[in-house]
């Protein structure tokens, strides 16, 4: 989804949503890793059903990592995606089914986004390579020092789109991997696994939601389904949503921002390529060769519960006194309406909705302010209401031109506070920092120092510098003579750019906060004049037919493969007044385009190679009739944005028929494998021997029944749809090849696979958005509101930071006590490691503290602790309490603290971290010993 800061808004206001994985490692024995056996009981006490991957989530961070080293060849790509998925798999451990969908050919709205990405990709990746180059050349012409070019190919992330080579071995790969698995992990044993790869159309996030609404409209499908969806992109939490399922996780990668990088060129950390001085590195301390290689920690993934969020969004939609019956479930539908005017893949966000100056929040409280009039909801089941959309959009115009001056207020205020902070940055600054072997070190640096060398000469070097600088500094307008002494002529140095304490911007000539911006928005953005009312209404209705598509994409499925937005702007939400006259229609019967058609739609002529050769000349020969298609340089419009990627790419857009008529004289010149890759397929399901549906699909394959046939429900945990034969099928005590080399062949293989298709329904069925019934509502997680006033015995809330509410909290041994016990002892600067001390405010020692009679007290020393509860446990032989002297009680540590009256509250341990997560323990390679966890 197009908000990149739409999850991290989500997190921050609903912090209870996220939960931490627990992960099983391997462990190694004489030097052979022992496999997880996967299972076991799941360790993050819980029992997953159904997992879902989206791979393209998975395959881009394997093939073309950030903060690792990329993989040399397509093999390593290969085996790094088998390897995520395993730990996706030993996290999840999901129990009947196992979804992997590849994007398919999308739907020609999200093309054009896809268009846009590719070309950018293309552009920038050619500016980068010729600016690193500039940058090498001259750091090489003033004589420094840089490490020898890698010579390697460049890895084009394009080929990661339906049709391409790239793309059909994946598919390859997958089904080797899944037919190892079925043979080997135990964990796979009852799995029923579905491969729906890149030649099956559609999304791959949207055909997993497709097979849930399929499935939901079953009669033997489990409403208490627990599902769990793998994936990064936003717009999942909205498709989770939309599924109305009461048990719905999502996992992802636990984002870490301002991870360090090397410099491209001399792959050194702290600057970047434009910043790099082609200085050599010095050599600090005895390992100092580690110093900047970059540090390789394994991504780490949290689970979002979307039933906690289903409990933020009951409290915060709840609305009293209303003209008709509050549903919740419509309200959550409606809440998920308003998140697509803050940006989707398929349409430009309103000009005066943005997502950091809380967008949701005002539509939310407008929402809850008109709904009254609406008379009912916004939406259902995917279809909109116009009439009560226009009441809301209006009511956001009646505040746009106060948002926009707001908007220049707090973009002035930032501006200002930055300039206060370089000027204070500038002048706190010392004029001087000595560098080399007299560079000051960070405080804890455990190397051991270094001898001086040659010190007059590194003195000498440091008075130069210092009298260089000075000189310099005295007099910024002054220029120099050949022997440093200054200038009295005219001819003063102009200052550069950096030493300024503005930084220049993008013109912005539509001034949002002046009268008169909606002409000007439509003068330069459509190059018409505001007042031409049909062009204007003609922008709204193709935005309005947008919306309906997109809710309609998310509800229903896709409602036209060929309908698609065709501006680059959005209209104003004043904008939006008479849309409830408007058609909401689509064409029926439409069909997507072909995966070869899809590249020759979105690919940048840089990128033909993936192509035919008769179909990339029509990207790059002068006479093709298509070549205003493919620019080799286009514009992009910052758009009140600051940086390039935030823009609007102004490309053409596709003129499908264009395109079909010019493709139609290249299509005799595709080879039998080529004409394979550009076929649409369909989806896989592959079982073990020991599943209950194998000899059932092993029977079809031996009858060789042609027809499709229905799954029995009952052996495939009730999943159904139609089973018909495979031609490149798997089947059992027949091998395996392996496409991967450096991998074995399956010469004993006892996994079958068929082809699979959902259960179909008219094209004009609509699946209904509701619980389903017999599904149980999960337990609450966030504190009830009234939880003060009702009488809970005095017991403060125990927040459930896991997904497991009854897990008890572990207590320490004796041996744990004396353990802590030694280590305070030692922080507190006792002598030795193992002191033969007496504890911590025991009798007799130099830290007791005398207590007034009948005073408890907690020292400070343990202020920070577990709460009380997780304590608990024999007292150690070493700490009961002596005999009491006259007039004072001495203090002891552990038994003070388990008889306090104090309660620690759980924020004061449990707070939450930069981006609004819950703070991991700071031990998460023992998790046996944590201590307290809830």
């Amino acid at each position: 989804m197009g908000v990149p800061a739409f999850f991290r808004w989500l997190s921050r206001k609903y912090p209870s949503i996220i939960v931490n994985c627990v992960e099983e490692k391997a462990k190694e024995c004489n030097g052979v890793k022992v496999p997880i056996d996967t299972s076991k009981p799941n360790p993050n006490e819980v029992e997953f059903d159904n997992l879902y991957l989206d791979m393209n989530g998975i395959i881009h961070p394997c093939t073309h990592p950030e903060d690792k080293p990329a993989p040399k060849n397509e093999d390593e790509m290969m085996v790094a995606i088998f390897e995520y998925i395993d730990r996706i798999f030993n996290i999840v451990r999901p129990r009947r089914l196992l979804y992997m969908a590849i994007d398919g050919v999308a739907p020609r709205a999200k093309m054009n986004q896809q268009r846009s990405r590719r070309f950018r990709a293309s552009k920038e990746g050619m500016e980068a390579a010729e600016e690193k180059q500039k940058i090498r050349q001259e750091i090489l012409a003033k004589g420094g020092f840089l490490p020898p070019e890698e010579v390697k190919e460049r890895f084009d992330s394009n080929c990661i789109t339906p049709g391409t080579e790239f793309m059909d071995n994946l598919a390859k790969c997958l089904r080797y991997y899944i037919a190892d698995r079925l043979n080997s992990d135990p964990g796979w044993k009852n799995l029923t696994v579905i491969l729906s790869d890149a030649s099956a159309p559609g999304e791959g996030e949207h055909k997993i939601m497709d097979y849930i609404r399929r499935q939901r409209a079953q009669p033997n499908h489990d409403p208490n389904t627990h599902h769990c969806l793998c994936g990064a992109d936003a717009d999942l939490i909205m498709l989770g949503l939309a599924t109305h399922e009461p048990n719905f996780t999502i996992i992802r990668e636990e984002f870490k921002p301002n991870k360090p990088k090397p410099c491209a060129l001399c792959n050194q950390m702290g600057h970047e390529v434009k910043d790099c001085q082609g200085l050599p590195r010095e050599k600090q301390g005895k390992h100092d060769q580690f110093a900047d290689t970059l540090p390789v920690a394994e991504q780490e993934f949290i689970f979002i519960r979307l039933c906690v969020l289903r409990e933020y969004l009951e409290r915060e939609l709840t609305m009293a006194s209303l003209p008709f019956t509050f549903d919740f479930e419509r309200s959550v539908d409606d809440w998920v309406f308003m998140c697509f005017f803050v940006g989707n893949d398929f349409l430009p966000h309103l000009p005066s909705l943005e997502i950091r100056e809380g967008a949701i929040d005002r539509l939310v409280n407008i929402y809850k302010n008109v709904v009254h009039k609406t008379g009912g909801y916004l939406t259902e089941s995917g279809f909109v209401n116009l009439q009560r959309v226009q009441m809301i959009m209006l009511a956001v115009g009646e505040v746009e031109d106060s948002i926009f001056k707001k908007r220049k207020d707090d973009d002035d205020n930032f501006k200002r506070r930055q300039k206060e902070k370089r000027k204070r940055l500038k002048r706190d600054q010392p004029s001087f920092i000595p560098g080399g072997q007299f560079s000051p070190q960070a405080l804890g640096n455990r190397s051991s120092p270094q001898a001086i060398r040659n010190p007059r000469q590194a003195a000498f070097e440091m008075r130069m510098h210092e009298r260089q600088n000075s000189t310099t500094s005295a007099s910024p307008n002054t220029s120099l003579t050949p022997d440093g002494s200054p200038s009295l002529g005219g001819g003063g140095i102009k200052r550069k750019a950096e030493d300024s304490d503005s930084e220049p911007e993008p013109e912005d000539n539509i001034r949002l906060w002046e009268t008169g911006w909606k002409q000007r928005y439509y003068k330069n953005k459509f190059d018409v004049d505001a007042s031409d009312e049909k062009f204007r209404r003609k922008v709204v209705q193709s935005y309005v037919e947008g919306l309906c598509w997109v809710l309609r994409y998310y509800y229903q499925g896709c409602a036209s493969w060929n309908w698609y937005y065709p501006f680059h702007y959005a209209p104003f939400a004043s904008d939006f007044e008479g849309i409830a006259d408007m058609p909401s229609d689509f064409e029926k019967g439409s069909k997507p385009f072909k995966p070869l058609e899809q590249l020759m739609g979105v690919f940048p002529a840089a990128s033909g190679n993936f192509l035919p050769p008769t179909w990339r000349k029509l990207m790059t020969d002068p006479e093709s009739s298509i070549i205003d298609f493919y620019p080799e340089d286009f514009a992009i419009d910052l758009n009140g944005k600051k940086y390039a990627w935030q823009g609007v790419a102004l490309l053409p857009f596709v003129d499908e028929r264009r395109l079909r008529a010019a493709l139609e004289e290249v299509y005799p010149d595709l080879t039998p494998e080529e004409s394979r890759r550009n076929s649409l397929g369909g989806d896989v399901l592959f079982v073990g021997k020991h599943h209950p549906l194998c000899d059932f699909i092993v029977e079809q394959y031996q009858t060789k029944n042609t027809e499709p046939v229905d799954i029995p429900p009952e052996l495939c945990h009730g999943i159904q749809g139609k089973l018909t034969l495979n031609d490149n099928a798997v089947l059992p005590d027949q091998v395996v090849e392996s496409p991967v080399p450096m991998l074995r062949d399956l010469t004993q293989n006892s996994a079958v696979s068929i082809s699979f298709k959902d259960p179909q329904f008219a094209e004009d069925f609509v699946f209904k958005a509701t619980v389903l019934p017999g599904a149980k509502k999960p337990a609450p997680v966030l504190k009830p509101g009234d939880w003060e006033k009702t009488n809970n015995d005095g017991r403060p809330w125990r927040p459930q930071l896991g997904f497991n509410r009854d897990r008890k909290p572990v207590h320490l041994d004796q041996s744990a006590f004396r353990t802590l016990g030694h280590t305070m002892l030692r922080d507190r600067g006792m002598p030795g490691m193992y002191p033969n001390a007496v504890p911590l405010g025991a009798y007799g020692s130099p830290y007791a503290r005398p207590l007034l009679g009948g005073q408890q007290q907690i020292p400070k020393l343990l202020s920070n602790l577990r709460p009380q509860e997780s304590w608990r446990g024999p007292t150690p032989l070493f700490q009961q309490t002596p005999q009491r002297t006259a007039g004072a009680a001495p203090l002891l540590a552990w038994n003070r603290m388990l008889q306090s009256p104090n309660q620690f509250q759980p924020a004061q341990y449990q707070g939450l971290g930069p981006m609004g997560y819950p703070q991991r323990p700071e031990d998460r390679m023992d998790r046996g010993r944590q201590v307290g966890t809830p």
